[in-house]
């Protein structure tokens, strides 16, 4: 599983003009699956990032996590950060879990986090989507099951 987690001071989904899912301060998620991924994965990249300090302190320094801050969560599927671009041009996704598979961690992810307290707003698995977001900072950080 890869997360792209960006530090927003707002974002929002948009599907067929209609905002679906809209947060102030807190954390995009870009959420990709693998079929090797299962809910303890899931677990641990909600854990890891629900305890990240990459929110700013008094002084400037990022000290402080998303609880701390009383961020909340927009949560986007994106089956493209499992991209292959090592052969040709054309990027390769037989890496990415299979929709059924993916789209049931997705929502099993979004649920655990909701479960860990935290306010989740979410795209449509699948759709086309406009996402919005103005990046404070500008953070983005990448988690990787294979490296946690």
């Amino acid at each position: 599983m890869k997360i792209v987690i960006q530090r927003v001071s707002e974002a929002s989904v948009t599907i067929d003009g209609t905002v679906h899912g809209k947060i102030g301060k807190g954390f995009l998620l870009l959420v990709g699956v693998t079929d090797a991924d299962n809910e303890q994965t899931a677990r641990k990249m909600a854990d890891k990032l629900s305890k990240l300090r990459i929110f700013e302190d008094e002084q400037g320094k990022m000290n402080l996590s998303l609880t701390q801050v009383g961020g909340e969560i927009l949560s986007v599927s994106q089956f493209t950060l499992l991209a292959d671009c090592r052969k040709g041009n054309r990027p390769s996704f037989t890496g990415a879990g299979s929709p059924e598979h993916a789209e049931k961690l997705y929502l099993y992810l979004n649920e655990y986090l909701r479960s860990l307290g935290f306010t989740v707003e979410e795209g449509i698995f699948g759709a086309e989507m406009k996402v919005r977001l103005l990046n404070d900072g500008p953070v983005t950080i990448l988690l990787d099951s294979n490296q946690l």
